[in-house]
């Protein structure tokens, strides 16, 4: 959503992605912020807003991205472990109307990488190309396999192809056709999107440019790596796709007191 700003284009957030980072290369070795993030896509789906609360969080690693894997599991074990325990009497009344049952989550994390993925999938007779994004049937297919061989309902994909991540995410060593990314799942449907990032800037300038992308508007974030970063990881939240999926509500809408889609701007 573009803006004027005291006679200069500016739009409004989007994520803070590119801020998070340069926050990291400050010496903050941990940040996080929850606040307002506009898209401008017309999606009209049921688990689509163009005006959401973010939940996003970035971290200095010291060995693999898997340490960021740990903070985010956990921190949603206790999300969820708390609804239960604290808020009872408020889900059976949601429960009354939307059935749902507590989502099923390991002591551990549970990671299931790209490879496993695209081979549980073909076993269950899905056509799947490895080297794009999964659709959403598709997702919601592993979801269940994932259920039914590990007896959980979240879960972590990771290794995605470079071709569905955006420009900062770090490939992975083995095979640069991959990349050191991840998606949060609750029964199939992504909770949350993250990466390790690229913190080489030459690296960051060849991935810039090999999606088509000019340099000169992202100088200001090249340049904060210049003189040293920590490799760092972190990912995002949707806050009220959160609380739709673990509510088993039929709309995101439902989780959003005042909803913004394209069809909707007020009240």
């Amino acid at each position: 959503f573009r803006t004027d700003s005291f006679g200069r284009m500016a739009c409004l957030a989007q994520s803070p992605q590119l801020y998070k980072q340069m926050a990291i290369s400050s010496d903050l070795d941990r940040v996080f912020e929850i606040g307002p993030v506009f898209r401008a896509e017309r999606s009209n789906t049921r688990r689509h807003l163009c005006e959401f609360t973010g939940l996003d969080i970035e971290m200095a690693i010291q060995d693999h991205y898997n340490e960021v894997l740990g903070v985010l599991h956990h921190t949603f074990a206790h999300i969820f472990r708390g609804l239960e325990e604290r808020y009872g009497r408020e889900l059976a009344a949601v429960r009354a109307q939307y059935a749902s049952a507590p989502v099923r989550v390991s002591e551990q994390p549970c990671i299931i990488h790209w490879e496993e993925g695209m081979e549980m999938l073909r076993a269950a007779g899905e056509a799947v190309d490895p080297m794009q994004d999964l659709p959403g049937a598709q997702e919601l297919k592993l979801g269940q396999l994932v259920a039914d061989k590990y007896g959980v309902d979240f879960f972590i994909l990771d290794r995605y192809p470079a071709s569905a991540r955006p420009f900062y995410t770090m490939p992975c060593a083995d095979d640069p056709r991959f990349t050191n990314s991840y998606d949060m799942f609750i029964r199939g449907q992504e909770i949350c999107s993250g990466a390790q990032r690229v913190h080489d800037p030459a690296l960051l300038e060849r991935q810039i440019l090999a999606k088509g992308m000019p340099l000169e508007p992202l100088k200001d974030y090249i340049e904060a790596f210049r003189h040293g970063v920590a490799p760092h990881a972190g990912a995002g939240v949707g806050l009220e796709r959160v609380v739709f999926l673990y509510l088993g509500l039929d709309n995101v809408r439902k989780a959003s007191m005042f909803p913004r889609d394209p069809s909707r701007c007020n009240p």
